[in-house]
């Protein structure tokens, strides 16, 4: 009865230990992956603030300002259209100054314009040279189209580059980290070799053998996900509280396909593992079992 006890105590510390290991190697993959996310998001965002100015004639008709709106909410490359017609030019201009330039020109400098904040997709600037032909065709008066070369191109490169390392970071910790599940598990299924030799003496089929070993490994994934993120969380809610505004950058969606793909890969990696593990054993001499 304490044999029993004892084993049970065993099978239990060592599963207790292989859950353990697997949500520290899932925390910091949790990590790298909340970086790569919130990379993507933060590179979205910093595109959909790109945008150009097209500056209007001051001949332009009421009809024309408001065909060529109209024609710019609705290409698929505008995020937001904003209209800024020559009084409230000189208005913004007034506040900026302090005084009127109206006052002692005579006249309002000023032409109204259109401002364009695009969509990512389209905040490059090989595609920012297309539209410009596209805006200028919708009418002429169109008297100059201006945006930030030397800007979008700086903030592509350097996107692109974060993106390179973080890839490179994170396939490097993928695979160091399936290396290190993947030992866990099998020292796992190394400590059961012989319940598996007996049942395959017994005529048990591979996928009878397989089965619980499987379903206990991902069961293990699952519980170490779970933990993983509660970790994860405790982070996040650390670096929210020590660096203002930053949870202005934390959205639901960037959280959730952050915890997907823990638990995406607390699954995967474990059945992957438990898989060849057990197949090593199954297709195992029972007297190479003991020179183990």
């Amino acid at each position: 009865m304490n044999n029993k006890k004892q084993s049970r105590r065993k099978i239990l510390s060592a599963r207790f230990t292989s859950i353990i290991s697997i949500s520290l190697v899932l925390f910091v993959l949790g990590i790298i992956a909340f970086m790569g996310v919130f990379a993507a998001d933060l590179s979205t965002l910093l595109k959909e603030n790109i945008g150009f100015t097209v500056v209007l004639n001051d001949d332009i008709e009421a009809k024309e300002v408001s065909r060529m709106k109209r024609l710019l909410e609705n290409s698929a490359y505008a995020k937001d259209v904003t209209y800024i017609s020559k009084d409230d030019a000189i208005k913004e201009l007034t506040k900026e100054l302090g005084e009127n330039p109206e006052e002692f020109l005579g006249f309002n400098p000023l032409q109204a314009s259109f401002e364009v904040k695009l969509n990512s997709d389209y905040a490059n600037n090989d595609s920012i040279a297309f539209i410009e032909k596209k805006v200028r065709a919708m009418s002429s008066s169109v008297s100059e189209f201006n945006y930030r070369k030397d800007i979008i191109e700086l903030i592509n490169d350097n996107m692109r580059t974060a993106g390179i390392i973080l890839l490179g970071l994170a396939v490097i910790l993928l695979l160091i980290s399936f290396t290190l599940i993947n030992n866990t598990v099998r020292l796992g299924i190394y400590s059961q070799r012989f319940i598996i030799n007996t049942m395959r003496l017994v005529g048990a089929t591979p996928g009878f053998i397989r089965r619980p070993f499987i379903r206990s490994n991902i069961v293990n994934g699952i519980i170490s996900s779970f933990i993983a993120i509660g970790l994860l969380y405790g982070l996040i809610n650390y670096i929210n509280n020590e660096f203002q505004g930053f949870d202005v950058l934390i959205t639901y969606e960037l959280l959730m396909s952050v915890f997907t793909i823990v638990i995406v890969l607390g699954i995967v990696i474990t059945f992957i593992s438990a898989l060849f593990a057990t197949n090593k054993y199954i297709r195992m001499n029972s007297d190479d079992m003991y020179l183990m």
